[in-house]
């Protein structure tokens, strides 16, 4: 019978997934590889230093990575990459961060048995001001203990952190009669494990619509803790209070909202990174940091962590000594600052395919299409008289882009549907001529909430929405969104709105349009986005669209 795994020497893996072993070499292989693409017939996985400090931090040995590719290589593993393994995954361990012998003064060591690992550490100019020098290695004050642990990862020295993590105060918190589903509850399990020493921290991917608030409230129930839960948006944070008071028995009075809108602080409190990452100019303290020392917090959540702004690094740094759970569809940041969260947040400690869920009935089943069509004669001249950032704007608000959104409207009067794009103008303009309700940023969030819910209730059947749905908006019978606009390519926008189609549906399918300017930068740009869905296993057409 033959393998299904091809092992490249540029540690790329190819999985047939034809093979009768291909689910059992994937199941394998996940701990340490990233899947990057999964078309129809071969999924490719990379091994990255990152991934394979993953799996070292969850355990796994060189040897165990060594047997598994043996175990499922069609061919001869090629020379040396396993040496290569090996050796970045020995890095892993080498220096522990445990609690100094006196503790007394709030400080943490660097444990280095190796001499030669110690004086790279000692030479590292990025950590002078925070680290001094002891018999066994280093000394740190416990507030610095997320920051030297990112510089010592970008020194590619993977810190293992076994330093003890504070409780919180206590809080009971008990799950309402509901069953989650299997891998939510594998997932919860991976982060909390069995309580000792490199628990209780981590990361978990799952795709849009599979219930990562399932598994943050799972994992709430089990640490039975203050909780501190940012998100994205104040549409997030309503939609969280609304399913911790649905599936939990907490009380309103024991769950709080601070953002723009409400500033307090209760047992369990949701917050917005935006509030969070406020201050009154560029050079100013970040008021609002306060809130983290409001309460003995035990559990911090960081919902959609692969958009934690920069200056949430800064306060997550000195956050350390709590639990901490990143809930993500995608560890894809535009601003490549993955190995940020890997050392602030935690490792990756649950992934499951989008496609795999999919199989299951757990989310819908995706079409993607882009429609094509021509610049309109009037705008071909100032087109390619424009300068490159004005080109892009000008395809993507294609005027003829309303005949097609009128028609695909009528041509599918039984789904619910999101209209979103990027341009206010545009987007105003398309509310108009469908004569439905629009949501911008600068949409009141009472307004939003209504209509939302008049969404939900099936009394709108369609929504003008601009990029502030992109995240963690809860709209279980939209089945179908057209795009007409989007932010040059990003594979991580992609990814989040085509999540909001994927709750399943009683019919399977979600339909996905994306509308695309011909023979314009916006082409280049959207073949980006195609390739990220191709590689995700998405069916994805290309159509032409004639203006008759």
């Amino acid at each position: 019978m033959q393998k299904p795994l091809i092992i490249q020497s540029d540690r790329t893996l190819l999985l047939d997934v034809h093979c009768d072993s291909a689910e059992e070499a994937r199941q394998a292989i996940m701990p340490f590889a990233e899947l990057e693409k999964s078309p129809e017939h071969i999924h490719t996985y990379r091994i990255t230093a990152l991934s394979l400090w993953n799996a070292a931090s969850a355990g796994l040995t060189p040897s165990d990575v060594i047997k598994a590719l043996k175990e499922f290589s069609r061919y001869d593993v090629p020379d040396g990459i396993i040496e290569g393994f090996s050796h970045l995954m020995s890095r892993y361990g080498k220096i522990l961060m445990i609690q100094d012998d006196d503790d007394t003064q709030n400080r943490l060591a660097l444990q280095i048995d190796d001499e030669i690992i110690r004086l790279e550490i000692e030479n590292i100019k990025a950590l002078e001001k925070y680290l001094t020098k002891t018999s066994k290695g280093f000394s740190l004050s416990l507030i610095d203990r997320g920051t030297v642990k990112r510089e010592l990862i970008r020194a590619g020295w993977p810190t293992q952190d076994i330093a003890p993590l504070v409780k919180g105060e206590d809080l009971e918190i008990n799950l309402r009669r509901f069953t989650p589903r299997d891998y939510q509850i594998t997932a919860a399990n991976s982060v909390v494990g069995c309580g000792g020493a490199g628990t209780g921290y981590g990361v978990i991917v799952l795709p849009c619509g599979s219930g990562k608030t399932i598994v943050g409230m799972l994992i709430m129930s089990m640490l039975k803790t203050n909780t501190l839960i940012l998100t994205t948006n104040v549409a997030a944070v309503h939609q969280w209070i609304n399913e911790l008071l649905d599936k939990t028995e907490l009380t309103k009075e024991q769950i709080a909202e601070y953002t723009g809108d409400s500033k307090t602080v209760a047992p369990v409190t949701v917050a917005t990174y935006q509030i969070i990452s406020w201050r009154p100019d560029k050079t100013g303290d970040f008021p609002h940091f306060q809130l983290f020392r409001e309460r003995s917090w035990g559990l911090v959540i960081y919902d959609e962590v692969h958009l934690l702004p920069a200056p949430v690094f800064r306060v997550t740094a000195e956050l350390q000594a709590i639990r901490r759970l990143g809930l993500t569809a995608t560890l894809i940041r535009e601003d490549g600052e993955e190995d940020a969260v890997f050392s602030l947040v935690g490792p990756k400690r649950y992934d499951v395919p989008w496609k795999d869920l999919e199989n299951k009935g757990w989310i819908a089943e995706a079409l993607c299409t882009e429609i094509r069509l021509d610049l309109p004669a009037n705008l071909k001249i100032p087109y390619a008289t424009a300068a490159p950032r004005e080109k892009y704007r000008i395809a993507a608000e294609n005027p003829l882009k309303e005949n097609i959104v009128l028609q695909l409207i009528e041509n599918h009067n039984d789904d619910q549907i999101l209209v979103i794009g990027q341009y206010l103008a545009q987007l105003n303009s398309l509310a108009d001529l469908l004569n439905v309700p629009l949501i911008t940023g600068k949409t009141p969030n009472a307004e939003r909430e209504r209509i939302y819910n008049s969404f939900k209730k099936g009394e709108v059947r369609v929504i003008v929405v601009s990029k502030v749905a992109n995240f963690a908006i809860d709209l279980p019978d939209a089945s179908m969104a057209i795009q007409v606009s989007g932010s040059f390519g990003s594979r991580q926008e992609e990814a989040q709105r085509l999540g909001r189609i994927l709750r399943p549906k009683s019919r399977r399918n979600a339909l996905f349009f994306s509308l695309v300017s011909g023979y314009t930068v916006e082409e280049d740009f959207a073949a980006n986005r195609q390739k990220f869905l191709a590689e995700q296993g998405y069916k994805y057409s290309i159509q032409k669209w004639e203006n008759k």
